[in-house]
């Protein structure tokens, strides 16, 4: 890309960037401009044909080609008239892909857009129409808007009932009052000692106070740990604060599966790490189908130790306890130590259920702006059912050292095959130990604080390793997991 191109393209201000390109003799300015103001023109004239407004027609190309604004918003935003008067030229120069002239509307005197806080523009009604009114659209506590559209935010909606650095836990009276939201206010929802403290404290004053919670907020769900905390402890050389903080991580979790009233994880775009740990935690799953799940430790050198290897063992039992083999485990861990050790993610919600992340009985929704109000739905039936927290397993079957050492003859084979490289070997029989109960004696029952106390110092033992280090680094660095 030319370099006066590409210092165009960062720009801030769209009617600053519309206007260096319109403007700039490069081609490839041209060129780019060429295709807004084709597309734009297309879009004014057959917006009475193809939609009942201009709000239809941006949001079904935001959902359609995943773009972040439609033609219109992008319109409005770089000035509404003066990219009409800049695409009337081209037509009349021949410069245009098309010789049709704009519609009238567009050039109305005084217009600035499209979209206003009253409504959108139908060039088939010539009015600004409103959004519809239908009862099915008030599933849509938070719908997606527009630019210019007049909209209430989360962040300043509701009623506050406790707010700390990372957390705020709400409600929303017109839907139910008794239901509180836990939403996470950090960047990306990464998960660090503020959230942890917010989550725990957000807890136990529902469980005081309100029928049931909800963890909500705009996607993604959660990116995982604040790596930069963690980095922040490792170069000042703070292993007993870092074991602290993963201490508390694991009792945030079990804090919400033991719950005294229920939680339902609302589950939009990423939820990663720390973040799908607190999801295997809640007390029931509310998924949006475009949902990215999974325990992607293993990508920085380090294990599960929010309480996911612990819950996959749990788990284990379980599925193991119905089978006609009830004390032999290690056939269900089978997958999960392949989901962690590979950090594998769910494509979809579907596909999360699959790798056990969700349950078949947790909700899946197509439409995800109805995630809130289902999420809410589904609290409220759960405490009006006479929720209970589930039992605390005290006599888990683990695979024990057999199982670590059918796990590590797995991991010979792929080391010595050049599939995964020392390091990522270490990772991995760490993994296999903490699924497997610590290095016991097969089939012993042990419990919960067991599991997660072997997981907390396997994921300790690997935050000291120079090579797992190096990977925490290089992803804060990039972005993009080391394979070292």
């Amino acid at each position: 890309m030319a370099e006066e191109v590409d210092a165009i393209l960062k720009m801030k201000n769209p009617a600053e960037k519309f206007a260096a390109l319109r403007a700039s003799a490069q081609p490839q300015a041209q060129f780019l401009w060429a295709i807004f103001r084709d597309i734009f023109h297309y879009a004014a004239v057959q917006l009475e044909n193809v939609a009942d407004n201009a709000r239809d027609l941006d949001l079904a190309m935001r959902w359609g080609f995943g773009w972040s604004q439609g033609p219109f918003e992008t319109w409005q935003a770089a000035g509404w008239s003066d990219i009409a008067q800049a695409i009337a030229a081209d037509i009349a120069a021949g410069k245009a892909m098309s010789a049709t002239p704009l519609p009238a509307w567009v050039l109305d005197s005084g217009r600035t857009g499209v979209h206003t806080g009253q409504g959108s523009y139908s060039a088939s009604k010539n009015a600004y129409v409103a959004r519809s009114a239908l009862p099915v659209y008030q599933r849509q506590l938070f719908p997606e808007r527009v630019l210019g559209e007049s909209a209430v935010t989360p962040e300043k909606s509701g009623e506050t009932l406790y707010e700390n650095e990372g957390v705020r836990l709400w409600r929303l009276p017109a839907v139910d009052r008794k239901i509180g939201i836990i939403s996470v206010k950090s960047k990306m929802h990464t998960i660090g000692n503020e959230v942890l403290d917010g989550v725990i404290a957000a807890v136990r004053q529902a469980e005081t106070t309100l029928d049931g919670v909800v963890i909500w907020h705009e996607a993604p769900f959660a990116v995982g740990a604040n790596l930069a905390q963690v980095t922040e402890a490792i170069v000042a050389g703070q292993f007993d604060l870092l074991e602290q903080t993963v201490e508390k991580f694991q009792r945030a979790s079990q804090t919400l599966k033991y719950a005294q009233v229920p939680t339902v994880a609302a589950v939009q775009g990423m939820a990663l790490g720390g973040g799908c740990e607190f999801v295997m935690h809640a007390g029931k799953r509310v998924m949006a189908l475009e949902s990215y799940v999974g325990l992607v430790e293993a990508g920085v050198g380090l294990i599960p130790a929010g309480g996911g290897c612990k819950e996959f063992a749990v788990r284990a039992a379980e599925w193991a306890a119905q089978s006609a083999t009830p004390g032999e485990v290690f056939n269900f861990l089978q997958p999960a130590f392949m989901t962690i050790a590979m950090a594998k993610v769910a494509a979809s919600a579907v596909e999360a259920v699959d790798f056990g992340f969700a349950k078949p009985s947790d909700t899946i929704l197509f439409n995800a702006n109805e995630l809130l109000f289902v999420a809410i739905r589904e609290a409220r039936a759960m405490a009006d059912a006479g929720y209970a927290p589930p039992p605390m397993p005290r006599a888990i079957p683990v695979a024990g050292k057999n199982g670590i050492a059918t796990f590590e003859m797995m991991l010979v084979n792929m080391k010595e095959g050049g599939m995964i490289s020392a390091h990522d070997y270490k990772v991995a029989r760490s993994a296999a130990i903490a699924l497997c109960g610590g290095e016991v004696e097969t089939g012993s029952l042990v419990d919960e604080e067991w599991l997660i106390t072997v997981e907390r110092r396997l994921f300790v033992e690997l935050l000291k390793d120079p090579m797992t280090q190096a990977r925490i680094k290089h992803m804060l660095d990039t972005g993009k997991p080391l394979r070292n």
